[in-house]
């Protein structure tokens, strides 16, 4: 894959076209997930201002600070045919913009944008209405292209290559912190630009979801939930978790393992174009309660993932939103007993055209080290 797949030329138009459809005067797209998506440009988020503007007619251009515009013209951007409108150290870019646009009614900022952009560009603009750009951009950004999915499933590769390695690294007598630092490396060294979380929950500390690390020593018998991501190269991200035991695991843990994997792969199974996103939280979620676990899951099952790690959409109840081809997102149902232990089991999804493909395929059951 080149940035011209996955970030191609024709995607600046598709979006133009959202703005106006949407009613919307402009996008204001500032450094974070929605320019690197528009651009492919990374660019660095400073107190300078950079800035996509694209409006709903007209040709669009960026903001640039001079001393970041050889960074720019080296970016995909540059393949854009974009105007780039530099600007010096004495220079209101927040100016420039507003006199450039002007009489905007509706804008939609960039929804990682800095407060401090966002008021700045209420003052300039004082006559219009902010909105979030993800307004504008969900519906592209939420179906994956085929380039897209191809760079996920790299990215699900190179995150799976790191679990093979993780029982080599678990062992009683070793802190969460040893064993986290050690996967670090593992995950730039498959190829990840960016290392972007490690969780290395053992014994009581599986019962809490977003763990980190901790000086906590693992010890004979106990599971340990291993969640990690990083980000490619190119942009696209990896989130995969999977169960470790370090010895024969607790009688109690062993049985819900068990219906958690179940769980898991029923909502794995229940993908496919047309089923409402909240069919497949439900999916997991009724194995769960059924087997008396119920009270113990108490996060939604998936979250959206591309560029940014949690995106839209999200596999929640509540969220009726048909499944489409090209929707990528996580299944990881889990069971949390306070106190003593935990399991969660997450794979990278993609909705196919007549069912689900994961791009995750290390085992998945548990792995007694």
């Amino acid at each position: 894959m080149t940035s011209s797949d996955l970030y191609p030329v024709s995607r600046l138009a598709a979006v133009q076209e959202a703005t106006a459809k949407a009613g919307l005067d402009a996008l204001l797209l500032t450094p974070g997930p929605d320019l690197r998506y528009v651009t492919g440009y990374d660019a660095k988020p400073l107190e300078r201002l950079t800035c996509l503007v694209v409006p709903a007619s007209g040709e669009p251009y960026m903001m640039v600070p001079r001393l970041e515009l050889p960074a720019a013209e080296a970016s995909p951007a540059s393949r854009l045919g974009l105007e780039f409108v530099a600007w010096d150290e004495t220079d209101d870019p927040y100016a420039v913009a507003a006199k450039r646009l002007g009489q905007a009614a509706r804008v939609g900022l960039a929804d990682r944008m800095w407060a401090m952009s966002s008021l700045r560009f209420r003052e300039v603009l004082p006559g219009a209405e902010q909105v979030l750009a993800g307004t504008v951009l969900r519906d592209l950004r939420t179906r994956k292209s085929p380039a897209e999915v191809a760079a996920l499933r790299e990215a699900g590769a190179a995150i799976d290559a790191v679990h093979r390695q993780v029982p080599g690294f678990l062992r009683a007598g070793r802190t969460e912190r040893e064993v986290g630092r050690d996967i670090a490396e593992a995950i730039l060294a498959a190829g990840h630009a960016t290392v972007d979380f490690v969780i290395v929950a053992s014994g009581p500390n599986g019962a809490s979801p977003h763990h980190d690390v901790s000086d906590r020593v693992i010890q004979a018998g106990e599971p340990v939930v291993v969640d990690i991501g990083g980000q490619l190269h190119n942009g696209y991200c990896s989130d995969s978790t999977r169960m470790y035991c370090v010895g024969e695991p607790p009688a109690d843990f062993a049985a819900y393992y068990e219906v958690l994997r179940q769980a898991q792969e029923a909502a794995c199974a229940a993908v496919r174009p047309g089923v409402p996103c909240e069919s497949i939280d439900a999916a997991a979620r009724d194995v769960i309660a059924e087997a008396g676990y119920g009270e113990y899951f108490i996060h939604r099952t998936g979250h959206g993932i591309g560029i940014e790690t949690h995106e839209e959409p999200y596999i929640v109840a509540g969220n009726a939103e048909p499944m489409r081809p090209g929707f990528a997102f996580s299944v990881e149902p889990g069971i949390y007993l306070p106190g003593r232990h935990g399991a969660r089991i997450e794979d990278i999804v993609v909705c196919t055209e007549d069912g689900g493909e994961r791009l995750n395929d290390t085992p998945r059951d548990l792995v007694i080290v």
